[in-house]
């Protein structure tokens, strides 16, 4: 089979090396680790060559840098990755440089509006005959794909629940930590009606062991907008994010609430001391983490359904999960088979069985229950 060239944006970043590693696995790639620092992106290429199956180079790029677009199409690549976020607020510009170049563009974006945004490439990129697609992450992605498979057969759809609570052990991405804060205390949108603030309040979730029961806070995600339309009923849709040490929890609520206040106007300006205060219990609580998709809907006989999804992934595996999506786009886009194009959230491109496939070799299970 013909060798396919992969960009990854950020690829030596928090989520892009774990990407690439993944990535790396797969055959007949030529996967290309970029980003500000050739240094970096050289040092994970010689990290992942011993065992990897496809081929693997570096380069050094700036997708900010005004001269992106030229210098990009030089590197004559197939399928673009952008894992450096975060996204909130962020244009398209390198989206756009991608369908320019014909190349499919994917990201791990998990913002709210920028991942909702991305459609208004879609002339652009169904011009070009390439897939421009954003949000390939846990969320709306893998969260979408889950809800899909949770509603076959109800009439109707009456909520989407979805949490996601990481170990307290599991490395953290500063642009993540940047991303949860750029939310935090601020007004969320709602499908009940009811006022959401960003990690103001707190309920309470259960997880199969060795996860167990853990907070969960109002987050800012793109299934808010996306989820509600997407089914029969108009689903109220709820989104929680919880830390697993009780403490540090509770501190974002307060951070909320003085956000709320006007005590704090963005709390993501401070993620850089407040990751380093975060990371001095770092060795504390485990490396296990969860997330859990559940709907209750009405079944052609007239009775409510209820059913559950839930992933629990140990041994710090739990980072790998938001790649999930994009390493198995690039392999359906490698392999080829119906032709993708189009600009749109990253919801209906995959199902349950190709995240399935993604997961095998890393230590993540997932179960199903019904009522």
């Amino acid at each position: 089979m013909q060798e396919t060239r992969i960009l990854v944006i950020g690829g030596y970043g928090f989520f892009g090396r774990r990407l690439v590693e993944r990535l790396s696995l797969q055959s007949d790639l030529h996967i290309i680790v970029a980003g500000r620092s050739g240094a970096a992106a050289e040092s994970l290429v010689g990290k992942l060559r011993p065992a990897a199956t496809s081929q693997l180079s570096f380069a050094v790029v700036d997708a900010m840098h005004q001269a992106f677009a030229s210098e990009f199409k030089k590197l004559n690549v197939a399928v673009v990755v952008n894992a450096s976020g975060p996204f909130q607020g962020e244009d398209y510009r390198v989206a756009g440089a991608c369908i320019a170049a014909g190349a499919h563009y994917i990201d791990l974006a998990d913002g709210r509006e920028f991942v909702a945004g991305i459609g208004t490439l879609n002339s652009a990129a169904l011009k070009a005959g390439v897939l421009v697609t954003s949000g390939a992450s846990s969320v709306p992605a893998l969260s979408s794909a889950v809800a899909d498979h949770l509603v076959k057969g109800l009439q109707s759809v009456k909520t989407i629940d979805v949490g996601i609570s990481p170990g307290n052990r599991t490395e953290r991405g500063l642009s993540t930590v940047r991303g949860i804060l750029s939310y935090c205390g601020k007004e969320l949108p709602t499908s009940a009606g009811k006022p959401l603030v960003g990690w103001l309040n707190s309920y309470r979730h259960s997880y199969p062991d060795p996860v167990g029961s853990r907070l969960h806070s109002p987050c800012d995600v793109p299934d808010l907008a996306l989820l509600p339309a997407r089914y029969a009923g108009h689903p109220e849709v709820r989104f929680g994010a919880g830390l697993e040490l009780e403490f540090l929890h509770r501190g974002m609520n307060l951070m909320a609430w003085m956000a709320r206040h006007g005590q704090v106007k963005n709390w993501s300006a401070h993620a850089q001391w407040l990751k380093r205060a975060a990371d001095l219990v770092q060795t504390w609580g485990t490396d296990a983490g969860a997330m859990h998709v559940a709907v209750s809907g009405i079944a052609p006989e007239g009775r409510t359904v209820s059913r559950e999804w839930q992933l629990v992934a140990t041994h710090g595996d739990g980072p790998y999960v938001p790649t999930l999506a994009a390493s198995a786009l690039v392999r359906k886009l490698h392999l080829g088979g119906p032709a993708l194009a189009g600009a749109m959230p990253c919801v209906g491109l995959l199902t349950l069985e190709d995240f399935a496939r993604e997961m095998q070799g890393l230590k993540i299970t997932t179960s199903e229950t019904a009522q």
